[in-house]
C-alpha cells in the first residue's frame, strides 16, 4: 500500500485510481491503525464480512500463514471493466511487482 501511495503521481498521469481493500477492522493487522499511522489518498475499504475477498476469490480460510484473511491481490480493471491484470500471492508476503501493476495500469489508460 505505501508503494502506491508513492507512486501515486505516476498513476494519476496513467488515468487510475487504486482502490485498497482489508481485512475487517480489530483484525490480527488492525488495519484501521495502520491507516491512523499510515494515510491513504486511495479509497480503502474494510471488508468485515469478507464479501469482497470471496467475490474476487482471494479469501484465504486457513493456512500455514494466515487465518481468516484475504491472500494479497491486484487486479488492474480498464475504465471498459475488462480485468487486464491479476497477481494473487501464494502467500502473505507475496506481492505484485509495482513495476508490472504501473506498466499495466499504463496500457488500460490507453486502451
Amino acid at each position: 500500500m505505501t508503494q502506491l501511495e508513492s507512486e501515486k503521481e505516476k498513476l494519476e498521469k496513467a488515468g487510475s485510481v487504486a482502490f485498497i481493500v482489508a481485512q475487517k477492522r480489530g483484525g490480527v493487522f488492525a488495519p484501521e491503525k495502520f491507516l491512523e499511522a499510515n494515510p491513504f489518498s486511495f479509497p480503502f475499504l474494510l471488508d468485515e464480512d469478507r464479501s469482497v475477498t470471496k467475490k474476487y476469490g482471494v479469501y484465504h480460510r486457513i493456512g500455514l500463514d494466515a487465518f481468516d484473511i484475504a491472500r494479497p491481490a491486484t487486479f488492474v480493471v480498464g475504465r471498459d471493466q475488462v480485468v487486464r491484470y491479476i497477481h494473487v500471492g501464494s502467500s502473505q508476503s507475496d506481492h505484485a511487482p509495482l513495476a508490472d501493476v504501473l506498466d499495466e495500469l499504463q496500457r488500460a489508460a490507453k486502451g
